[in-house]
């Protein structure tokens, strides 16, 4: 099947790549710092360290993964596809309540960024910083739904700023507020912290501050060379972004020392740390220039958040996009569009979810401790999935091209499978034990969003009439809803024309169009176009035009059925549906033109070419079209 509307284009190169991978993943820091150090105190340099190495071995599955299988969807693409559709639903659902809770916690620390940078203390007391959050999903919401984002060229701008900033702090707090005393203090624990309660309870925390690989592994579809590009851009921005993550982290515990086991960045600065951090350097330097640095710092961190906001809607549209395509969610959301390239209604229904995760987040108390910790169950459980998926993918699929492979591989019951996975899959699934020990966002909120997912799928497998561990192909989907008000289907008499007239009318069926269906009559050049037709001709358009009206009142859609004389046929297609105000030409593509050079007949290729709206080709197999050599 072919369409006019372009879908995912690889036209992503390797700084395009390493641009939103580096702004998605340094990005957390700015929501995680705070978190993790209002439990981890001095010791979230190595929580941070710690977290940031099982990180990196996850990565290398996630590389190997969407390197072999560069298509939308991630973890859930290759979980689906070594074991089964439920397993990569349980992945991508886990997925999605990461996606949602990225952006609730972005747009709850945006206020905080912004009015610590301009001194309005309201933007960041409730319920303000509520109404601001809202307010900046529902404005990137709406903005999605009317345009397309072009994602590449404002990330590479907007990592390159988060560079900036990062580094600004690094080396001004490593040169000016710095201790190592302090430093070596913080790794016993302080004063009323505890190993279970503070320091255990942080470890699942700290994968916070990683956030985004699910993001970066959704664009192999649109990666230039996913198999050399794609694991080269995501291994550059992630070295970068730990190292980082641990010196900013060194930074802000030497600035604000534990005091009576708790700190100020995890308490008055827990959800602007960075703004914190620059603070504690007056003394340092005058006070007018931290005053600048404070509004510099906070007003980047503001622009960097509204970018994650973006950034996060769309992967987690592409995510409901594959889902979509593979019947584990509603058809509809598998849809591609002109206008917002993927489905509306997934860019609506992200944008309400996220806003009620804001609200129930600020019903509870800790809201930010309670996101995190529900945050903690869908990226360990996704995780530990992913990496099990790329061990099964080495035994399942020995011969499947892997352009990138996670080495060092171990031979294990005469496979080589990947040592990180066998290291990474372990270490997320204890985590992830941990955490719904410790946690009781992981412990009642994860499950509780696992098991409503559970019924959406069961209800979409129901509705399609497939089996829970049934392998659904990607089905080929119309774009814009199917909302179409008008189709024009040219037909030719006998089976084939029946075909495509019983396609176009299905379609208006489901959409409540009209039909408009034209027996084009291709007249010679020697001719009068109004010359009597032959007999034989004659007889021909009228069976067609009385075979489509006879298939229309059968199924109750109205068919306006007539014949067009022209001298070429792509031409009068292409005119009649422009004088007709056609939303979809349904067109029948012969097997003959695939044998040739040309994959579509001239007629095809020319109404496709040209068409003022989209068009639907339904490519028929080998044999069907023989016996009418005169089809497109």
């Amino acid at each position: 099947m072919a369409r006019k509307i372009r879908g995912f284009e690889r036209v992503l190169d390797a700084p395009s790549l390493f641009a939103v991978a580096y702004g998605e993943l340094g990005s957390s820091i700015y929501v995680a710092l705070g978190i993790v150090a209002a439990f981890a105190l001095g010791l979230t340099p190595v929580v941070l360290a710690l977290t940031g190495v099982v990180f990196a071995l996850v990565a290398l599955s996630y590389a190997e993964g969407t390197a072999a299988i560069p298509e939308t969807g991630g973890a859930e693409t290759f979980a689906r596809r070594a074991f089964n559709d439920l397993v990569g639903f349980v992945t991508g659902w886990a997925l999605f309540l990461d996606y949602l809770i990225v952006i609730a916690l972005s747009a709850l620390f945006l206020p905080h960024y912004v009015g610590a940078a301009l001194g309005a203390e309201s933007l960041r007391d409730s319920p303000w910083d509520v109404v601001v959050a809202v307010g900046a999903i529902a404005t990137i919401g709406v903005i999605r739904l009317v345009r397309r984002a072009r994602l590449h060229r404002p990330a590479l701008v907007v990592a390159l700023l988060d560079l900036l900033v990062q580094l600004l702090i690094v080396i001004l707090g490593l040169a000016l507020v710095f201790s190592p005393g302090t430093l070596v203090d913080g790794l016993a624990l302080a004063p009323g912290q505890e190993w279970l309660d503070d320091l255990l309870f942080a470890i699942p925390l700290g994968f916070l501050a990683y956030t985004g690989l699910e993001t970066v592994a959704n664009l192999a579809e649109e990666a230039r060379e996913p198999g050399r590009t794609l694991p080269r851009s995501l291994f550059t921005a992630i070295g970068l972004v730990v190292v980082l993550t641990v010196l900013i982290a060194v930074v802000g515990v030497s600035a604000f020392p534990a005091e009576d086991g708790t700190s100020e960045l995890g308490g008055r600065w827990l959800e602007a740390p960075l703004v914190g951090i620059v603070t504690a350097f007056d003394g340092s330097l005058p006070s007018g220039l931290v005053e600048v640095l404070r509004v510099a710092v906070g007003l980047s961190s503001g622009l960097i958040l509204l970018m994650a906001i973006t950034t996060s809607i769309s992967g987690c549209a592409r995510l409901a996009h594959s889902m979509g395509r593979h019947g584990m969610l509603p058809r509809a959301l598998g849809r591609l569009e002109r206008r917002t390239l993927v489905s509306r209604q997934s860019i609506a229904a992200i944008t309400l979810v996220s806003i009620a995760f804001v609200l129930a987040g600020a019903a509870v108390p800790d809201e930010a401790q309670f996101l995190a910790s529900t945050y903690s169950f869908g990226v360990l459980l996704a995780f530990t999935l992913a990496q099990l998926a790329v061990i099964a993918l080495r035994r399942r699929e020995p011969d499947l091209q892997r352009p990138f492979r996670a080495r060092p591989d171990v031979r294990l019951g005469g496979v080589d499978v990947p040592l990180a996975a066998l290291l990474g899959a372990p270490l997320t699934a204890a985590v992830f034990v941990l955490a719904m020990v410790t946690h009781e966002g992981a412990r009642y909120a994860g499950p509780a969003w696992l098991a409503l997912g559970l019924v959406v799928f069961a209800g979409t497998r129901w509705r399609e009439r497939r089996g829970f561990l049934e392998d659904v192909g990607p089905r080929a989907v119309l774009p814009v809803g199917t909302a179409f008000r008008r189709i024009l289907v040219p037909m030719k008499l006998g089976d084939i024309g029946e075909e495509m007239v019983a396609t176009a009318i299905a379609l208006a069926k489901e959409s409540g169009a009209e039909v408009d269906a034209i027996t084009v009559v291709q007249i010679p050049r020697e001719r009068a176009l109004d010359a009597a037709l032959p007999p034989v001709v004659a007889a021909r358009a009228e069976a067609a035009v009385a075979e489509a009206r006879a298939l229309g009142e059968d199924n109750d859609v109205v068919v306006r059925a007539d014949d067009v004389r022209a001298r070429s046929i792509g031409h009068a297609i292409v005119e009649e549906a422009t004088r007709r105000g056609a939303d979809l030409i349904v067109l029948g593509s012969s097997p003959r033109w695939r044998r040739q050079s040309r994959f579509f007949s001239p007629t095809v290729d020319h109404v496709l070419r040209h068409a003022p709206c989209e068009v639907l080709v339904v490519a028929f197999p080998d044999g069907v079209l023989e016996e009418y050599p005169q089809s497109a």
